[in-house]
This record gives structure tokens, C-alpha cells and sequence, in this order.
């Protein structure tokens, strides 16, 4: 087993397809099938099942993706971490970034990267902030901003900015909108709900707070995409609960009234996430330093 047979693995296994595989890498389709055959006959285990679509992962794969993927991280840190100069970080940082929060942080991030770490590179996958945990932690990413995380041994985390829930609705058409009033936790209950899956951080930390306070919510749908979300509140199909900077964020965010949630008053957190195995590379530390000043630095 070496490095070249896992980089050949990990390609095919993220794309699905050899032919694929073997443009991204420029190397021969029958060369590659053989680096994988060589890999699974030397661990004596199939590594892939192939159907007419392509290729997927076996168990066995599966296993193998994971520490693949550690692997090759490692190696690219250390390569950073010996050959980056003292005033300019090289090499590449990987950050995950949940929807809401990467559509205001996404282009300024790559202003300032591109102007301060020229000789570096720079990349930004989205995800929900569970998947983002789960990232960090088995290397795929090296930073990862995440709302509410549950505290784990692998993961440091440093909170970076409170925002309180409130409920959003569909503005009155035609007519200025009226400053808001808070709207206390016990009356949530006679609004009907349009939530995200329960894997989405605001969904466990919006029932969380209701079952503390005692209160059944009003499930009417669930939908995955915040700006979903918001296209259906616009349509009169229910309400949401989302943070301010969520619904800024959103084109329509002139046709939504936010009212704050009190008694108890809601509070999602972002903060920003590495592993707590690995020894951040100057690159890594740079790019946390940015981050830290953007969030920050946003609108109240």
C-alpha cells in the first residue's frame, strides 16, 4: 500500500467512477484500475461494487475512504507545515461552512484570503453543521464553522457569535411593516411550523427549548433548505424560526417580520470548530484569524 494507491482510491470513491477518476487525475483508465486491484488484493478485501452507473463503496471501503482520506490530510499538513515561510502561510485550508452563514461569509473570505495569502489556496465546501462536525473530526476539513455543537473530545471549539431565534412570517402586502414586538416562547404553540429535518442545528435547539419551557410545537412541514423555508413563509404556507442574520441573508428578506422569542429568549451560537489531534499549520491559524474577524464583524 502507498500514497499513490490511496490518492487513486480516495478520487474514484468521491466521484463514483473510474473513467472519471482517471480524467481528474490524468492517468490512464486501465493504469488506475490497476492501482485499485493491486490495493485490493493486497488487503485482501473488495473495495468497490460496480454497477452500470459506476462504482460504490463496500464496507470494506468505506473503512478504507475514512482513513484515506486522515492519511493523505496528514501528509498534506505536514508538507504545509515544513514549507510554509514565517511571513507568508502557503499550501491549501479546507473550510466547511453551513448555508446560512456561508452565503455572507463566502465572497469577503476569498477577498481577504486572495489579498493577504496569495501563495496559498483556499476551499469552501457547505454542509449542514452536523456533516461539518463530522468532517473535521475524520480530516476532510480542517476548519469548520457550526451552530450549537455538542461538546466532543475530538473537536476544540470557540464560541464566536450569539444570535437570538425569532419567528418569521410573512409580511403584510402593501403596507409599511410595524416594528415587531417579542413574542413570548408560550404562544409559539399557536403558530403553524415550517422546520428543517431534525439534524439541523436550529431544529434540535428550537425543540430543546420548547420541551424546557413546556410547550407542543406545530409541526406543519419540514424542509431542509433555509431558503426553501423562506419561499413557502412568503407563500402563506406557515411560519419559521430562524435567526435575523438567516433571514438578512435571504433575497426576500423584505417580505418576512421577525419577532423576537422571550420567556425563555433562544439563543443559536456559531462558533468555529478544528480537531482537537491535530496541530493547526500557519496556514490553518491564518484562516481561523479571518474568520473569527468576519463573523464578528457582521451586522447586529
Amino acid at each position: 500500500m502507498n500514497l499513490k494507491q490511496l490518492e487513486y482510491f480516495v478520487h474514484v470513491a468521491e466521484l463514483g467512477s473510474f473513467s472519471k477518476a482517471a480524467v481528474v487525475l490524468d492517468i490512464a483508465q486501465p493504469a488506475l484500475s490497476r492501482q485499485v486491484r493491486s490495493l485490493e488484493t493486497e488487503l485482501r478485501q473488495q473495495l468497490f461494487l460496480r454497477n452500470g452507473r459506476g462504482v460504490a463503496l463496500t464496507d470494506a471501503g468505506k473503512r478504507l475512504f475514512d482513513h484515506s482520506v486522515a492519511v493523505l490530510q496528514l501528509m498534506a499538513h505536514a508538507r504545509e507545515d515544513l514549507g510554509a515561510s514565517r511571513d507568508e502561510p502557503v499550501g491549501r485550508v479546507t473550510i466547511g461552512l453551513p448555508p446560512s452563514i456561508g452565503r455572507q461569509l463566502t465572497l469577503p473570505l476569498i477577498d481577504r484570503f486572495k489579498k493577504q495569502l496569495p501563495a496559498a489556496r483556499l476551499a469552501i465546501v457547505e454542509g449542514l453543521s452536523t456533516h461539518i462536525v463530522e468532517w473535521v473530526t475524520t480530516g476532510r476539513i480542517d476548519i469548520g464553522m457550526v451552530y450549537n455543537p455538542e461538546a466532543q473530545a475530538g473537536l476544540e471549539i470557540t464560541p464566536l457569535l450569539q444570535e437570538a431565534l425569532g419567528l418569521v412570517s410573512r409580511a403584510a402586502r402593501g403596507k409599511r411593516k410595524p416594528a415587531a414586538p417579542p413574542l413570548p416562547m408560550k404562544e409559539l404553540s399557536r403558530y403553524p411550523l415550517i422546520v428543517p429535518e431534525r439534524v439541523h442545528a436550529m431544529r434540535r435547539l428550537l425543540e430543546t427549548q420548547a420541551a424546557l419551557a413546556g410547550i407542543k410545537l406545530d409541526i406543519a412541514w419540514e424542509v431542509s433548505s433555509v431558503p426553501s423555508i423562506i419561499d413557502l413563509v412568503c407563500a402563506g404556507y406557515g411560519h419559521a424560526v430562524l435567526t435575523a442574520s438567516g433571514v438578512a441573508a435571504s433575497a426576500r428578506s423584505g417580505e418576512l417580520v421577525v419577532r423576537r422569542l422571550t420567556d425563555p429568549a433562544p439563543v443559536s451560537v456559531l462558533c468555529l470548530a478544528v480537531s482537537a489531534h491535530k496541530r493547526p499549520t500557519p496556514l490553518a491559524l491564518h484562516a481561523m484569524r479571518l474568520l473569527t474577524e468576519l463573523v464578528r464583524g457582521l451586522p447586529a
